[in-house]
């Protein structure tokens, strides 16, 4: 760790100077701090400090607009962004202007002190620099300032300046294409076109040529050369949305033109230049898919270089007031009339769970601009349309006698049909036997478990297996074993 350093610390709030001085101070650095841009700037031309940490608003000037000052006077001087103003724009342009690092408010101390030690120690190395961003106003394609949506705005900050393949997995309806839009937007490539295709609307024998293309009289039907999403976003951003949905033969393909970075038109014998940044999305488990071979492994790890987990409404409840005020004034600007909602309104939505997530909450902001004519909308009216929503979702029941019909045999030959079935004309990988028994077993054997407390010797009876076989399964399985103790009854 870097000691003996003087740290120069920027920040209109006497309150967080007085933290920063104490938590550095700890760690043996000198600390400077004021709270006006013009003073810091004064200690930077005066050659002061190895490092400096700055907020955004401040009485005299933007402590963004002050970055690239600082890194043009002294390259070598760590920066480092923290702003209540926590939005993709700030976390973005603090990137794109040269921050080390962007903290937003609150902030955990550990965690700027991490980040102290990495901007300390740190090589000296010119920092990569993002193309910059459209500067019309606050028209940001992802909303909230929750701890979640903190971290994933971070992280695409970083990803801005590269064309790197991203992932994006979440619950449908979470916005995953809004990350992908942002990428676009925001990345060195916004100038290029953004292209979509939803894997699960295309019919399958229509996918490669919808990604690829195809020349005039490829197929019945084709009279003419048509371009691919490949060739239609050339020098921008392809996002394959759904692509847990991609057939097995579109997969190879895929696989091959990620490989050699050139692809083929259907038809075609001439390569062509793949000039696109590729960004993947899916709501569905890749990694399950891989075990059932519905999904090539090699495919899965070229496109998973960047993860990026979206979360679901449920788990940033905090970010639905900001939300639900921003959709509003959208559907008052597509002209339905204008409305607001109560606190206790406001409250309510924070108290649902979000099946549908961000796309539900939208669908239930634009019914409430249009159907309701109260200006401000009340809690009641809110419990009336989520009880409605939450209905529509509840299965219709089942008859008894329908359920009793459909055996363990039924449901397994079913499920190997679908299998079979999503490889078309080939068969599924090899190995196909293991990956259907482990898929059995796992759950007989966490539900015997489970029944028995976590008892492995009567759950060995209860399967009627060997106690060192079923030690041996649960290992091999991965099954998780929680004992859980008898509670006794006082009689």
């Amino acid at each position: 760790m870097s000691v003996g350093t003087t740290i120069l610390v920027a920040d209109d709030d006497r309150a967080i100077r007085t933290v920063l001085h104490q938590a550095l101070g700890r760690q043996g650095h000198t600390v400077r701090s004021t709270g006006a841009a013009a003073t810091l700037w004064q200690w930077v031309q005066e050659g002061e400090g190895q490092l400096v940490i700055t907020d955004v608003v401040m009485p005299d000037e933007n402590g963004l607009d002050l970055v690239p000052r600082i890194r043009k006077l002294r390259p070598d001087l760590r920066i480092i962004v923290m702003s209540a103003q926590s939005t993709l724009l700030t976390a973005v342009r603090a990137t794109e202007r040269g921050a080390f690092e962007y903290l937003p408010k609150p902030f955990d101390l550990n965690e700027l002190i991490s980040v102290v030690n990495r901007a300390l120690s740190a090589p000296a190395a010119s920092m990569p620099r993002a193309a910059a961003p459209p500067e019309e106003g606050e028209r940001l394609p992802l909303i909230g300032r929750s701890p979640a949506m903190q971290e994933i705005y971070r992280a695409l900050a970083r990803l801005m300046s590269t064309d790197l393949t991203v992932m994006v997995t979440g619950e449908s309806g979470a916005g995953k294409e809004l990350v992908a839009r942002a990428l676009h937007d925001y990345g060195k490539r916004r100038k290029g076109p953004f292209v979509a295709l939803n894997m699960a609307a295309i019919p399958r024998e229509l996918i490669e040529s919808e990604l690829f293309g195809h020349e005039r009289g490829a197929f019945t039907g084709a009279v003419q050369r048509s371009a691919g999403k490949f060739e239609q976003a050339s020098g921008g951003t392809l996002f394959l949305d759904e692509i847990g949905d991609m057939p097995p033969e579109a997969q190879t393909r895929l696989l091959r033109v990620l490989q050699e970075g050139e692809y083929m038109t259907v038809g075609g014998r001439t390569p062509i230049k793949a000039n696109v940044r590729i960004v993947a999305a899916t709501h569905r488990d890749l990694r399950r898919l891989i075990q059932q071979g519905l999904f090539r492994e090699d495919l899965f790890y070229r496109l998973n270089v960047v993860p990026i987990r979206l979360p679901p409404l449920r788990e940033r409840l905090d970010d639905i007031p900001e939300l639900a005020n921003h959709y509003l004034q959208a559907a008052t600007a597509d002209g339905l009339p204008t409305k607001v909602l109560s606190p206790d309104a406001m409250a309510r939505l924070k108290q649902h769970r979000w099946p549908g997530n961000v796309r539900e909450l939208v669908n239930l902001v634009r019914r409430l601009s249009a159907l309701y004519s109260e200006e401000v909308i009340g809690v009641e009216t809110i419990e009336a349309e989520l009880a409605d929503a939450m209905s529509a979702l509840e299965p219709a029941p089942v008859p008894a006698d329908l359920t009793a019909e459909i055996s363990l045999a039924d449901a397994v030959d079913r499920h190997l049909q679908g299998l079979f079935a999503a490889h078309g004309d080939r068969l599924p990988p090899d190995g196909m036997y293991d990956r259907v028994i482990s898929e059995v077993e796992r759950p007989l054997l966490s539900l015997a478990l489970g029944a028995t407390r976590g008892n492995q010797l009567r759950a060995a009876r209860l399967l009627g297996l060997n106690r060192n076989t079923l030690r041996k399964k649960i290992k091999d399985l991965d099954v998780p074993v929680v004992r859980t103790p008898q509670v006794r009854r006082g009689g």
